[in-house]
């Protein structure tokens, strides 16, 4: 009766929220906010963006100023009645504006913003992936720590028939055998127990992992949204949103801007220029020939075209052509592997989803079979009719049964986000996450990709990821410190061979 209460209860918490507990919505925020895996890629997606403006200055003007302060050291035949030895001082400014480069400027930006698309594809495709790790950590440790409860009660229970078999083999009403089994049968129990409480610490490391601390007292997730009522349908939602579809697709088109800028290469290339000049020679002006100084300082301006035609370049633009082709040839070929990967993602993850649902459905009614046959078996066994190795067995079959149970509970879970994440629809904005605003990429895009200042710049990072280490598990001489929140990370310092911690 006692382990019957115990399935009930372990059943009624997977299925009903328990007061006070850390919910899945929790878990998601944290991991959104403070997974090092996403707010990484947030990171490279921005040093995409400065792609942009790296391609759009290739095609603005140039402007450079010189100055120069020189001394003639010395002077003999008739550049000696030139004028003093100086010192000169020289000042210029030049500037050039490219009118024509062969479209290597035009094809360099569209291939950067392509790949701004594609870093975006990407970085919801590592928020989908996080979010079902998280996910499954969840689950794992809701799942691990009621298997661990199971096996628990299931020891106690043997303690008791143990117990009471070596009574009654002391009045003689059972054998040594009888004994003997019980006794082996809590062993094994007590082994399964073992393993179940490994299991649990490593899903809660896990946990730590994913989500930034350890988990409290968890509560059963929510409902998952509809899924599709079948693989066909799920495949075509996820060949038409999958986000790595999406990123290898636009990184095969950018592929293809770049050949273009490849093969401008062997295209004349046109600027115009402009330039100012002006030196003092301080040490008076030049003498002619009829002993007269002329005046000490002079300006020059000019104005003009500068063209360049290759003619002979070694064979470098067809070399850098066929280098590009090849690797667009490489990205198509990874976009066929891409959909091959997202449609079998979406049929294993739906298979795996409805074969979860039908062992719900099946260890749903095992549990209360094997109940009811311990129940039969105990009666059964007080009255000569089943033997101890009788009630034994049944025992672990209905510990089987519910540790079945529980398992199949958390796959169904996980391989619906599973499913939802190969559609596409397991990221932030899809599941209403309410822990802030939403980190949006177009904000960094607008600020950088238009920019024209040099001077322009960002702070120093500071790492937005938490850690994970407490600070009993700190050695003495760790490889990273323990930085104060809002200060850099620096580097090691090596000394002789021997490393030196930053303080």
């Amino acid at each position: 009766m006692f382990r019957n209460l115990l399935t009930g209860s372990l059943m009624a918490m997977l299925m009903t929220g328990t007061a006070g507990a850390d919910t899945l919505r929790d878990a998601l925020v944290s991991a959104y906010q403070t997974n090092p895996t996403l707010t990484a890629q947030r990171e490279n997606l921005r040093a995409t963006d400065a792609n942009v403006a790296i391609a759009k200055a290739a095609g603005r003007p140039q402007i450079s100023g010189t100055v120069g302060l020189n001394r003639d050291l010395s002077r003999s035949g008739i550049l000696s009645q030139t004028g003093g030895k100086g010192p000169t001082v020289s000042g210029g400014v030049d500037l050039s504006y490219p009118l024509f480069n062969g479209g290597s400027v035009k094809n360099s930006v569209r291939a950067a913003q392509t790949r701004v698309e594609a870093g975006r594809a990407t970085l919801r495709a590592v928020e989908g992936d996080v979010f079902t790790q998280a996910v499954a950590a969840y689950m794992d440790v809701i799942r691990d720590r009621a298997i661990v409860e199971l096996n628990q009660n299931n020891v106690r229970v043997l303690e008791t028939n143990l117990e009471a078999t070596r009574d009654r083999f002391q009045i003689g009403d059972l054998t040594r055998t009888d004994v003997a089994q019980s006794e082996a049968r809590l062993q094994l129990g007590r082994s399964q127990l073992a393993g179940a409480v490994g299991r649990a610490t490593s899903s809660e490391a896990t946990y730590r992992q994913v989500i930034g601390h350890q988990p409290g007292q968890l509560a059963p997730p929510p409902p998952l949204p509809p899924l599709p009522a079948t693989a066909d349908e799920a495949v075509r939602i996820a060949l038409a949103n999958n986000p790595d579809l999406v990123s290898i697709t636009r990184q095969a088109a950018a592929a293809g801007y770049d050949v273009r800028v490849a093969r401008a290469g062997r295209l004349p290339t046109l600027s115009g220029v402009v330039s100012g000049t002006y030196v003092n020679n301080l040490g008076g002006g030049a003498t002619n020939i009829f002993g007269q100084e002329g005046p000490a300082t002079g300006t020059q301006s000019t104005a003009g075209l500068n063209a360049r035609v290759p003619l002979f370049q070694g064979g470098l633009p067809a070399a850098r052509t066929r280098q590009a082709q090849a690797l667009q040839g490489q990205l198509f070929e990874q976009v066929v592997g891409t959909e091959r990967a997202v449609v079998q993602a979406a049929r294993a993850a739906f298979a795996t989803y409805d074969a979860a649902q039908k062992a719900i459905q099946s260890n749903t009614v095992a549990v209360q079979a094997n109940e009811l046959a311990l129940e039969g078996a105990r009666a059964e066994q007080t009255v000569g009719t089943r033997t101890v190795l009788d009630v034994l067995n049944a025992e672990q079959e209905l510990l089987n049964s519910q540790v079945a149970l529980v398992t199949a509970k958390r796959d169904a879970y996980v391989a619906g986000f599973q499913l939802l994440n190969a559609m596409g629809q397991a990221e932030a904005q899809d599941l209403g996450l309410d822990g802030g605003p939403l980190y949006d990429p177009l904000g960094n895009y607008r600020r950088v990709a238009g920019n024209w200042s040099d001077w322009a710049g960002d702070r120093t990072h500071k790492p937005v990821a938490t850690r994970t280490v407490d600070q009993v598990e700190l050695p003495a001489q760790p490889i990273i410190n323990q930085w104060v929140p809002g200060t850099v990370l620096t580097e090691p310092v090596v000394t002789s061979g021997v490393t030196q911690q930053p303080q």
